[in-house]
Parts: C-alpha cells; structure tokens; sequence
C-alpha cells in the first residue's frame, strides 16, 4: 500500500522497553549491567589468550576467538541501549538509528550462526579424520572460512537493511520491545512489504535450513565416529571437545528458532522479549563461561596467567 500524500511519514520510534516490569526495573537494569559488563570481560579474555598464547594457536581456538568477536559485537549493538531505554522506561530512536542497530544486531548475529556451523565442521574432521586434520584445517583455509563468515553475515543483511530503508513509515510510532527488531518494525510500515517480506524467506530459510542440517549432520557422525572408539578415557576426550560446541549450538539456535519460526502473532509479547534477551543478551555471557568450563586449556592457561600476575604483584 502506497502512502498517502496528505499523510505524515514517521522518522522516529519510541521504544517501549519492560513497561510491564515498572516495579522491578532497577532490579532489572543491574542484572543487565553486571551481565554485560562480565560479557565484555570474558570475551575479551578469550581473544587475548587465544591470541597470545601458543598453545591455543589450533583451528578450534582461532573459531571461538572470532565467536567471541561476533559476540561482543552483538551484545555491545543492543545491552547498551536497552539499559538506557530501561532506565528513562522507553525512548525515541530516529529511523536510521533504528536500522544501524537493526543491521548490526543482524550482521552480528547471522556471522555467530555462520562461524558456530564451521566450528562443527572443525570438530568433524578432528574426530572422524583425525589423520587429515593439519592439513585440511590448516591456517589459510581457517582464515577464508571466518572472513566467508563475516562477509556473508553483513552482506546478507545489508540487502535487507537497503530494503528497509526505503519503506514508508506512518504510525503509529511504538516499538513495543526493547530493540529494533525486523518484525515490531516492518509491522509498522504503511509501504507495501511483499518483495522486502520475500527477500527475507530466500534468504533466511536456506541459510537457517543449511546451518541446522550441517551441524546435526556432522554431530551425527561425530557420535558414530566416538562410538566406535575402543577406550572410555578415549571417548570421554572426544565427547569433551565437542560437548560445550553443543551446548552453545542448542542455547543460540533454540532461542533464535523459538522467537522467529514461531506462528506470527502467537507468541506472547513478553515471552518474545524473554527469548530475544537469550540471544542477545545471556548467549554471549555464557559462550566464554561454557568454553573455559569446559577446555583444560584454557583453564591451564587461566591459572598459569593468574599465578603469574599474583607473583608479580607480591
């Protein structure tokens, strides 16, 4: 639907944010702040160690420094500003501010998919071709998957973002959630959203229909391939450099596919918000706890940092 000429176009958005949580916002809002801050921490730890330390110059570390990139890219795009909009209970965006976080959070957040879909390739051919495993996982090729990565995830997006862009807005101007989300803003467009809406689907359901055929096809053989090895010591060594890829695998692909694969318009508002705030927000808190948890390397590594820093300081 075309807009009216005698109609106002609307270029800026008010965010309404947790309304509904007036009575616990404080509360709310210092549970963000300690989450973020931790966030930010331990990502960066994770990117300083992977990139100063020698033994943890593998494939599987190069990955998860760059998933550390991408999630402190994704959570720094929204945590911030949903603070703000928590503590003054809802603010106004402009239309381009709106869409620059629209793209980053996406960008963002399809590079993550992207780079956790290599990571099970990784783990692929170092328990089920162990012999291959220098050779195909070598530098180079390693470097040409994250940036295929980060290409394709801002790519992607920004022929969205372009798409975007040139709707029509024309109230009402209410964002009922805490960020610029595709749907809560293409639903209040008055443009017609049909080659926008079918841009989206190409794009979206391959990619998503890819990434999960993948990845539970490589941890299907992945389970065969520890399966038939001989020692438990053997197959709980297998299990363990796997079993925190999977755990981050479940916890992003499960919150993103429960907000957006669900029937429109029966997934309740909060309940919505509670599973956006999963992949924005706790996803990237609990990608470095998973990972240090369960890598001896990086615990090592952590310690021998640690013993270090206290001798100096004594």
């Amino acid at each position: 639907m075309l807009p009216r000429q005698n109609q106002s176009m609307a270029n800026e958005f008010f965010i309404m944010g947790f309304q509904s949580l007036h009575s616990t916002r404080m509360l709310l809002f210092t549970s963000l702040l300690v989450i973020y801050m931790v966030t930010i921490a331990g990502n960066l730890l994770i990117i300083m160690l992977v990139s100063s330390t020698h033994h943890l110059y593998s494939p599987m570390y190069f990955f998860l420094s760059q998933l550390s990139l991408s999630d402190i890219a994704l959570t720094t795009t929204i945590t911030p500003s949903t603070l703000n909009i928590i503590l003054k209970e809802g603010v106004t965006v402009s239309l381009a501010a709106c869409i620059i976080q629209l793209y980053t959070f996406s960008a963002s957040l399809i590079t993550e998919c992207l780079l956790l879909t290599v990571m099970s390739y990784d783990r692929y051919v170092a328990i089920c071709k162990p012999m291959h495993y220098s050779n195909t996982m070598n530098f180079s090729f390693c470097l040409q998957l994250a940036t295929l990565c980060w290409a394709l995830g801002f790519a992607l997006t920004f022929i969205v973002a372009m798409l975007i862009s040139n709707l029509y807005f024309c109230g009402p101007s209410v964002i009922n959630h805490f960020f610029c989300d595709y749907a809560p803003l293409v639903q209040l467009s008055c443009s017609d959203t049909y080659i926008l809406e079918t841009v989206v689907l190409i794009i979206a359901t391959p990619e998503t229909i890819i990434e999960t055929v993948f990845i539970l096809s490589t941890y299907a053989y992945i389970g065969l391939a520890i399966r038939r090895i001989s020692s438990t010591t053997g197959r709980q060594k297998a299990f363990s450099t796997c079993s925190s890829h999977l755990a981050v695998v479940c916890i992003c692909f499960g919150s993103i596919i429960a907000t957006y694969v669900s029937p429109s318009g029966k997934q309740p508002l909060d309940m919505n918000k509670i599973l956006s705030l999963l992949y924005t927000v706790v996803t990237p808190l609990l990608n470095p706890v998973i990972y240090s948890l369960k890598s001896q390397e990086i615990r090592t590594t952590i310690s021998k940092r640690m013993y270090r820093l206290r001798h100096i300081l004594n």
